[in-house]
């Protein structure tokens, strides 16, 4: 059985030594056959001559390096392609992850029957400004996802062979793997408490911007997982009902102006009444709905990849 242990990283050139050193102490003494990938996201520090040092070291070192940063999510997916072996374990580059969890997640995989297994830091070193949001970005996951993690950012995470070549991971979709694994029909999806180191060297790549990509990448996920090879299913129904009900509005307005006039009453021009108005706007809201969906669906149902579907087994 061999391990992958795939490590994306940006500017990390001061604990890229101790962290393969670490990694190597710990497989040896489990007897673990292994490969270490590490994906160079265009760093401008000096990492990739140390990892060029560290290939002379250690021949299990394996890397890749892009011409610029592209983020993390990038990482992970080339990382996911290179990686060879049948359990694939993914942590971060700064001495946060510790590689001493490794044999315990390694064995949530093999004996356990998990698919995927994902860290929790349960005690955190991080500060304020990170893990309120964090948790906010986890309970918004668990209830939209319906997958029950403490924390899906983390990461430290073992995976089955089949999860990683099933899923691709792009944008900033590497805070919700375990959605995507769940959509691509890997439900058996477990946790590990975790312990979390405080950085050592460097500072954190993350800006203010995770606030905001955070919720968005989450909604685009969840839209996707239910309503990516049928829109019109999304956008067809409410542009439906947001039709019916601006035409039902407009024909009860004409309805009552004509009782009014057949009994003598008198009544204010329909055109005259701010729900006529309103009524309109729906309709057309309605009408651009359903046009995105119709829209949508062609577009799906011209994509290469709409009957891309994950087979788990065949038998001939």
């Amino acid at each position: 059985m061999l391990i992958s242990v795939v490590i994306p990283l940006y500017n990390e050139h001061e604990s890229l030594p101790e962290l393969t050193r670490w990694i190597d102490d710990v497989m040896q003494k489990n007897g673990f056959n292994y490969e270490v990938v590490y994906v160079d996201d265009g760093s401008t520090d000096g990492s990739w001559k140390v990892i060029e040092g560290l290939k002379g070291q250690y021949p299990q070192v394996r890397a890749l390096r892009f011409r610029r940063n592209y983020g993390k999510s990038a990482g992970l997916n080339r990382g996911f392609d290179a990686a060879k072996g049948d359990i694939v374990i993914t942590m971060d580059a700064d001495l946060q992850d510790s590689p001493d969890e490794i044999p315990e997640l390694v064995r949530m995989i093999t004996e356990d029957g998990f698919d995927l297994v994902s860290g929790w830091k349960k005690k955190r070193y991080d500060p304020i400004t990170k893990t309120i949001p964090t948790k906010l970005y986890n309970w918004a996951a668990r209830k939209m996802s319906g997958i029950y993690l403490h924390d899906f950012n983390c990461g430290l995470k073992a995976y089955k062979q089949d999860v990683v070549k099933s899923i691709e991971v792009y944008g900033e979709m590497h805070r919700y793997i375990p959605i995507l694994a769940k959509w691509a029909g890997f439900t058996k999806i477990g946790e590990k408490v975790v312990q979390h180191q405080e950085r050592k060297f460097g500072v954190t790549k993350f800006g203010l911007e995770r606030f905001i990509n955070g919720p968005l990448d989450l909604l685009v996920i969840t839209f996707m997982s239910r309503f990516g090879k049928r829109p019109m299913h999304f956008f067809g129904v409410y542009g439906v009902l947001m039709f019916v009900l601006g035409g039902a509005v407009s024909a009860w307005l004409i309805v009552q102006k004509v009782l009014a006039i057949t009994n003598g009453l008198k009544v204010r021009e329909v055109t005259e009444q701010p729900l006529f108005y309103l009524a309109i706007l729906a309709m057309i809201i309605g009408t651009q709905l359903f046009m995105a969906g119709f829209l949508a669906e062609m577009i799906s149902r011209s994509s290469h990849d709409r009957n891309n579907y994950q087979i788990a087994e065949t038998i001939d």
